[in-house]
């Protein structure tokens, strides 16, 4: 009889009980558009890459008002006309340039920053919020892809350009933040509607400040190129590692495409470690904090202080499981052009599909669909579990086994009763050396609560409450199946 994977290290921490949603005040719609003044708590998966956090229900007005002050602030949608119509939500394009102006020759020697930088992105995402506020969508763009920019004046040189074929990238080289949305929104027709922009020194000031993130890896990460060198397993990255860790394209064949799915599983433990941390609940750290960070990052002028508080406010409630991340679907891989150079083309058809549903504020993930099974990191066939009636409902034990055993999990078959008989949560006791194990049954189980037990050994236990309503089916699958390859927060984050 096969036993449970491990985890890829003998210990692992304690999983964190998920926080129930916050009862809020019904308000009235908010049509699609500006000056909407809702809780924006989607927005920390930007946020929490560029500026931690941006705001507190702790930190008044006033003090939010002197840290808005500290944004360096641009202009990406002056003048602009023709622009596409705006859809339900809320789209924000996030860039990440190789700004490295501030940081120290150690540091560009120790972690490889050598060189001249391009002036260019190093990374694009698009940002959806749901209109809902229930949802984030991650989209990343990547910089090779084939573009065409519309007509516009060289930033540089001060020369009109007729619209001509760049790597998405050298639009900001070209026109800067403007110029960079004008060729987004020309290639997606999503109306974008706030612009994030962090450096290398914002992204490692950001890390460090929240005390590292910690990341896992299956496989040992080297790349020459940034200096990465990373053993299989779990580890706690400060700033510099983990801009070697975003920014390593050399360490798979998979190149920049690679390196995106990396940067999409940082980003998911980024937003894990600042909503774990305490930072929310501490209005001085959290103050000190976004002073640390803010000055290192620009955004247009509609990102102000009520911006700020809507989203401080609403943070509490995010978790990593709320967003989902994917890529453009990439239709030909080296596509060369005269002058250009290698690019990457698009598949017209899927991306097509991928924005339509962005514009029509619609989930990418099938996963968010009603019946679909969810992906875990250990096959359920693999998972052994023993069932304990924890109510004094009669049959609950047999009925919970039966569902178990109907979605694929190796039950014991044989429930039996609790000593305590007034559990209320479902708990999915475990082994911390059989976390993911966990980690699966306990998606099976909406709502329940994961509790580890030094000593247990393979075998998993369910202790069925009175919130017991029915199992989720759930599968293995290599993360990244599906049209648009979509993954969730909480797939790509260590369990």
């Amino acid at each position: 009889m096969p036993t449970p994977p491990r985890s890829p290290r003998s210990t692992a921490a304690p999983q964190r009980r998920p926080q129930p949603p916050s009862r809020r005040t019904p308000r009235r719609p908010v049509p699609p558009g500006r000056g909407r003044r809702r809780p924006r708590w989607g927005l920390r998966v930007v946020t929490t890459l560029s500026v931690v956090v941006l705001a507190s229900a702790g930190i008044g007005h006033a003090v939010m008002t002197s840290l808005d002050a500290d944004i360096a602030r641009v202009d990406p949608f002056k003048d602009m006309k023709n622009r596409p119509q705006a859809g339900h939500g809320m789209n924000v394009l996030l860039v990440g340039t190789d700004g490295r102006d501030r940081i120290s020759k150690e540091e560009r020697r120790k972690y490889r920053l050598g060189g001249a930088p391009c002036h260019c992105t190093d990374t694009m995402m698009i940002v959806h919020i749901s209109q809902d506020r229930e949802r984030a969508s991650v989209v990343s763009l990547p910089r090779d892809s084939y573009a065409v920019t519309p007509a516009h004046v060289d930033r540089t040189s001060g020369q009109r350009h007729r619209g001509h074929p760049v790597k998405l990238n050298a639009a900001y080289a070209e026109g800067g933040p403007q110029l960079t949305v004008r060729t987004v929104e020309s290639m997606t027709k999503v109306k974008i509607d706030h612009y994030l922009e962090v450096d290398f020194t914002s992204f490692m000031k950001t890390v460090d400040v929240v005390g590292g993130v910690q990341i896992c890896t299956a496989d040992p990460l080297k790349d020459s190129y940034t200096g990465l060198n990373l053993p299989a397993g779990r580890h706690t990255l400060a700033g510099g590692q983990a801009l070697q860790y975003v920014r390593a394209r050399h360490v798979d064949g998979a190149s920049d495409l690679g390196r995106m799915k990396r940067q999409q599983r940082f980003l998911a433990a980024l937003v894990e470690r600042v909503t774990s941390s305490g930072i929310l609940l501490n209005p001085m750290k959290f103050r000190d904090v976004t002073r640390a960070v803010l000055g290192s990052v620009r955004a247009d002028k509609g990102f102000g202080t009520d911006e700020m508080l809507d989203l401080g406010r609403a943070m509490r409630n995010f978790s990593p499981s709320s967003s989902e991340f994917t890529t453009v679907p990439i239709g030909r891989m080296g596509y060369v052009v005269k002058g250009v150079g290698s690019t990457l083309k698009w598949d017209p058809v899927k991306a097509e599909r991928l924005f339509h549903a962005l514009r029509r504020d619609q989930p990418l993930s099938v996963n968010h669909q009603r019946g679909a099974a969810l992906i875990v990191p250990v096959a359920p066939q693999q998972i052994r579990v023993q069932v304990e009636n924890g109510t004094r409902t009669p049959g609950l034990g047999r009925r919970v086994d039966a569902a178990l055993a109907s979605t694929g999990f190796r039950t014991t078959k044989a429930p039996v009763n609790s000593a305590a008989h007034d559990v209320r949560r479902t708990v999915v006791a475990h082994d911390p050396r059989w976390d993911r194990s966990a980690k699966s049954l306990a998606a099976a189980l909406p709502g329940s609560e994961l509790r580890p037990v030094r000593g247990l050994g393979p075998t998993l236990k369910v202790i069925a409450g009175a919130d017991f309503e029915r199992v989720r089916k759930v599968r293995a699958e290599d993360p990244g199946q599906g049209e648009f390859g979509v993954v969730r927060g909480d797939e790509v984050a260590c369990s």
